[in-house]
């Protein structure tokens, strides 16, 4: 093979890394620009030109990587669903003592959700649309089941110690933590202006995540 052969092979590796590179970098911007133009104004009222003229990228380009808007809608419910989940992965509450594990991961749910109204507006939009994307992700799906896993673990170590009260089950344990802390978020704004306080100051907002712990940690000690 002569030198310049040698070269020719050489940099086409590198030509095609870039362009995967620059492929993932495009996607991953249309994404998310598209999580703020669908939490912000729903899947009927989200336009995709909107979004091309936001990101550095094409409407061509965004049909060619999601096809079309509702695969783009569907595509940002995977992602912010996977975000949440890759988090909680890294709270490492395995080896802490099962009140501390649960304590923790109930601070870690209200606090995840109240920094990231994206994420609790989506999934508002979602349930108005009664689950029907959600429906047609198996990436969902089985991003969630790793939740209950934890919390199953997590429960049954609490009941084989002896300080969980037995009987309760995983989801459902898991549908009251994220009742609570959802609603801190959902539900805010309108509580701000009935009750004429601001519920997310940093005081009621501490106060608020202080409550929820107490009252989910009530409910599952014996």
């Amino acid at each position: 093979m002569t030198a310049s052969a040698n070269e020719s092979a050489t940099l086409k590796p590198a030509k095609a890394s870039r362009r995967t590179h620059n492929a993932d970098a495009s996607r991953q911007n249309i994404l998310e620009v598209a999580t703020e133009e669908f939490a912000r104004n729903g899947l009927s009222g989200s336009r995709i030109d909107e979004i091309a003229a936001r990101t550095k990228t094409s409407k061509r380009m965004i049909y060619y990587h999601f096809g079309d808007k509702e695969g783009l809608y569907l595509a940002v419910l995977e992602s912010v669903y996977q975000k949440i989940r890759a988090v909680e992965a890294t709270l490492k509450i395995e080896h802490l003592e099962p009140e501390k594990a649960l304590k923790r991961l109930i601070e870690f749910t209200f606090d995840y959700q109240n920094s990231n109204e994206d994420f609790i507006r989506l999934v508002m939009i979602e349930n108005i649309h009664h689950g029907a994307y959600v429906a047609r992700s198996e990436k969902i799906r089985n991003l969630n089941v790793t939740v209950i896993d934890t919390i199953a673990r997590l429960y049954d170590r609490g009941v084989t110690a002896g300080v969980f009260r037995p009987g309760l089950d995983p989801v459902e344990l898991h549908w009251f933590i994220s009742a609570l802390c959802f609603f801190n978020v959902s539900n805010r704004a309108t509580f701000s202006k009935i009750f004429d306080t601001d519920m997310a100051s940093a005081i009621n907002t501490v106060a608020r995540r202080d409550a929820i712990v107490e009252m989910v940690m009530r409910f599952v000690l014996k």
